[in-house]
């Protein structure tokens, strides 16, 4: 890896003018890391980024960024996890630049289970070229407020792009979700899907924009946020948009809010099966389906687990 190379990447798409968390972690930023795959390697096991905040003594207050390069036909699992010592609050500003090139694929995972005080403003902004692949997945469970604004340019013909979220929220915490898919070319697909499952006076937000621009024709774009209350004092507020300049495609998005099938609960209940187990058999058939784009076995066992674990304690 060059390290050279970086200045030709960094801050080339993460626009500060935009948001104003980019503005101060590009002002303030302290550490960070850079990663290029050359071309045609494949990264057989996945990359960890760990992000350690120690809250101990007193508060914390942290401004990290993350370059990620694949240059062309390459391959990488990148995993992104936060975690946190101490019962003081933490305020972390986190902001990074993904560039995927050609023929390039690129599983992206992150992780966001921190048990300590933690604030986090994440911007994410991915740029994918022709022919790409793109699959990522962010589980939030735990946090005083996480917000991820994730934004993706598909830059060329013939991507395909999945967006899989899943947020499994208790006591206070407010996960803030804003996604925005921009379809600059034709010929590419993509396909987002945001679960959640709020207990206690957990808020849940998602914010999902699909752009298809004016050249983009033969762009197939779709969008999906459904989410589980599961108390009167939990809240979920989900804005899915289309904007679309083309006349040639295909596109749909829409949201729901409910509780669980109480029929569902009952058959499950005559069966012998006790109500916290029945409970969380429901709530995993509905949140699994968001692994889909997990390939990497270990990791997707790993997801499981957490999973499985969280949906037992609702």
């Amino acid at each position: 890896m060059n390290q050279g190379e970086a200045p030709l990447y960094f801050e080339k798409y993460l626009k500060t003018s935009l948001d104003p968390f980019s503005a101060w972690n590009t002002a303030l930023w302290q550490d960070g890391v850079f990663i290029q795959v050359p071309a045609k390697i494949k990264v057989n096991k996945p990359v960890l980024v760990l992000h350690l905040n120690d809250a101990q003594k007193e508060h914390a207050v942290a401004h990290t960024r993350l370059l990620v390069v694949l240059e062309e036909e390459s391959e990488l699992t990148l995993v992104e996890r936060s975690a946190s010592t101490g019962n003081n609050a933490i305020f972390h500003t986190f902001g990074e630049e993904i560039v995927v090139k050609e023929r390039a694929l690129l599983d992206y995972v992150k992780i966001q289970n921190d048990e300590g005080q933690l604030h986090l403003i994440a911007n994410t902004q991915i740029h994918q070229s022709s022919n790409s692949k793109l699959n990522t997945f962010t589980l939030t469970m735990n946090g005083s407020l996480i917000r991820n604004n994730f934004n993706i340019a598909i830059d060329g013909e013939h991507c395909e792009s999945h967006f899989y979220g899943l947020y499994l929220l208790q006591g206070s915490t407010l996960a803030d979700n804003h996604t925005a898919v921009d379809h600059l070319m034709p010929n590419s697909y993509s396909n987002e899907l945001y679960k959640g499952v709020m207990d206690g006076n957990a808020k849940g937000v998602f914010n999902g924009k699909i752009f298809v621009r004016p050249h983009a024709q033969k762009t197939n774009a779709f969008q999906s946020n459904r989410n589980i209350l599961l108390t009167d004092t939990a809240t979920v507020n989900t804005k899915p948009q289309l904007e679309i300049w083309a006349d040639d495609v295909k596109c749909s998005h829409g949201c729901t809010s409910g509780q669980l099938d109480e029929e569902a609960l009952f058959y499950l209940r005559s069966r012998g099966i006790s109500l916290n187990e029945a409970k969380a058999m429901l709530l995993y058939a509905f949140a699994v389906e968001t692994l889909e784009p997990i390939k990497n076995p270990a990791l997707k066992n790993y997801l499981d687990s957490l999973i499985s674990k969280r949906l037992n304690k609702f």
